[in-house]
């Protein structure tokens, strides 16, 4: 195959959603139609022994809930589909914003019955940063929930995006029958199986009456004066449109009883945008050039206990990617050449000789990567920052052992280069702020510190609201304000200012007062 056919197969995703709405249920679920597993996992199961496939790490088996993206490939029907299940935890958010970024186009998952969660909001908030176009699954329609109509106002005001259904289900819950796919125009009549697919029944038309003997003719008539509600009030579905970010299609199904998922993968497969350009502050990179480009948008540390190793996942933008070949390294100016890279299925990894746009490549990494890190095959390119948002919770990090100080020192860095939480450095006293989104993190920074590195720390607390990454167009400006809330100014690991904001108030006054310096709550400017 040439490299533009390699390009246009690529198919590379996110699944993002508020927890337990049942992403990694519908993760399992696609893998089963790409062939890639043979029999789908339990997310949190007593009967069925097999864990989900993307669910691999031990704290995820017992809790039940993805607590890192995991990313996983394979064929479909001609395609070469890179799915990245994201945590939905917010705990854990930091890991998803920057799995956004590696991915071409995205699949939300909505529960009928709960529609849509904060954490979805903030989802779709770095999804429109980026323009990035997504399809929306609403799930578990074989439980009660509530009105499809309803849930579409929802999806339009709550996500501030238009929609545009392109199946429809056929009642909810107990009397939930199937589903009419808008798309194909054809009729998929439910039965609950987590194995198998349900039948589909071939119609010509609305008109047919073999949808009334497939769902009733009460059913029949109702789904028929639902249809011409949804063209009357709804726009045509516009591919031009969906490729912008303007507009959504939206799915119905259940993807536990494996339904409404094979029709959600046959249009996406159709209608999803292959590899497209990224923008380095360079210049813009397309796919299709010759020479390879990529950077680093992961660092997973421990993916396999009996090894303390790290793999750093390179999100492939240009050329092609080849096993053994010289590389250059932008931020540090080292040629490097990778004689294991590998490709996924979550845990499980493979060596590949060769990668194209699109697809995510893991490589060994002994502590030369950072998040954010670009190769290239020579040219100076710098792929834009990767999005940080100000944390919800800090405290002050404390060393209990003075012995170990080395050994802190080098874990809270790499921890912080995998992106685990956010290192602040107050200039006032110069004691290090841990920022992280949950208090989950915190418990997994003193474990990792104490098993990874040997060096035991302590948590105390301080009370701050936000912290707002500074700038201006005004260099006197800025100095002044630094110099009369210094005791509230930090830096972060990369040396840009910060304010440290202890309560809304504060933060307002500092805005109003302060017009020439721009205050943002995202490191991504």
């Amino acid at each position: 195959m040439t490299q533009n056919e390699e390009i246009a197969r690529r198919r590379t995703f996110a699944i993002i959603s508020h927890p337990d709405a049942g992403k990694t249920t519908l993760t399992e679920k696609l893998l089963l139609f790409g062939g890639a597993i043979h029999v789908a996992g339990a997310v949190k199961s007593n009967k069925i022994k097999k864990t989900a496939t993307s669910d691999w790490m031990e704290i995820e088996k017992q809790r039940g809930i993805s607590v890192a993206t995991s990313v996983m490939g394979f064929d479909y029907e001609g395609y070469k589909i890179n799915i990245l299940d994201t945590p939905g935890h917010q705990d854990f958010a930091e890991d998803t914003y920057r799995t956004l970024t590696a991915v071409d186009s995205v699949i939300i998952v909505v529960d009928v019955a709960k529609g849509v969660e904060q954490q979805t909001r903030r989802l779709m908030e770095v999804c429109r940063m980026r323009n990035t176009p997504v399809i929306i699954f609403v799930n578990k329609l074989d439980r009660e929930g509530r009105d499809p109509f309803e849930i579409l106002d929802e999806l339009e005001s709550e996500l501030k995006i238009s929609v545009r259904p392109l199946s429809w289900p056929i009642n909810i819950g107990a009397k939930f029958k199937g589903v009419y796919n808008i798309y194909e125009h054809s009729l998929d009549l439910f039965t609950p199986d987590k194995q198998r697919v349900s039948e589909r029944v071939e119609i010509d038309n609305l008109d047919d009456p073999r949808i009334d003997e497939a769902v009733g003719e009460t059913d029949a008539a109702k789904l028929r004066e639902d249809i011409e509600l949804i063209d009357g009030v709804y726009p045509e579905f516009s591919t031009e449109e969906y490729l912008e970010g303007k507009s959504a299609p939206v799915f119905f199904g259940s993807a536990l009883n494996t339904f409404g998922v094979k029709e959600l993968l046959d249009c996406f497969v159709k209608i999803a945008p292959a590899p497209k350009p990224v923008t380095a502050e360079e210049r813009v990179v397309r796919p299709d050039e010759p020479n390879f480009s990529g950077f680093v948008f992961k660092i997973h540390a421990n993916m396999d206990p009996n090894h303390r190793s790290c793999i750093a996942f390179v999100k492939v933008c240009s050329g092609k990617f080849e096993r053994n070949a010289p590389y250059r390294h932008i931020r540090q100016g080292k040629i490097l050449k990778f004689a294991a890279p590998t490709a996924f299925m979550a845990q499980k990894k493979s060596i590949v000789d060769e990668a194209w746009p699109g697809d995510i490549v893991g490589i060994p990494d002994t502590g030369n990567f950072k998040i954010g890190d670009t190769l290239t095959q020579g040219e100076e390119l710098h792929f834009k920052g990767l999005p940080s948002f100000s944390p919800e919770m800090f405290k002050y990090i404390e060393n209990t052992d003075p012995m170990k100080t080395k050994q802190l020192e080098k874990g809270i860095h790499q921890l912080m280069d995998e992106g685990v939480a956010q290192l602040f450095i107050n200039q006032f006293n110069g004691r290090k702020i841990i920022g992280t989104v949950g208090q989950l993190q915190f418990e997994v920074i003193q474990y990792r510190l104490l098993h990874e590195y040997g060096a035991q720390c302590r948590w105390e607390p301080i009370s701050l609201y936000k912290a707002c990454w500074i700038e201006s167009d005004d260099p006197e400006a800025l100095a002044q304000f630094k110099r009369r809330k210094h005791q509230f100014m930090a830096l972060d690991n990369q040396g840009r200012d910060v304010f440290l904001a202890d309560s809304n108030y504060v933060l307002q006054m500092a805005r109003n007062d302060n017009p020439a310096i721009r205050f943002h709550t995202s490191s991504e400017y």
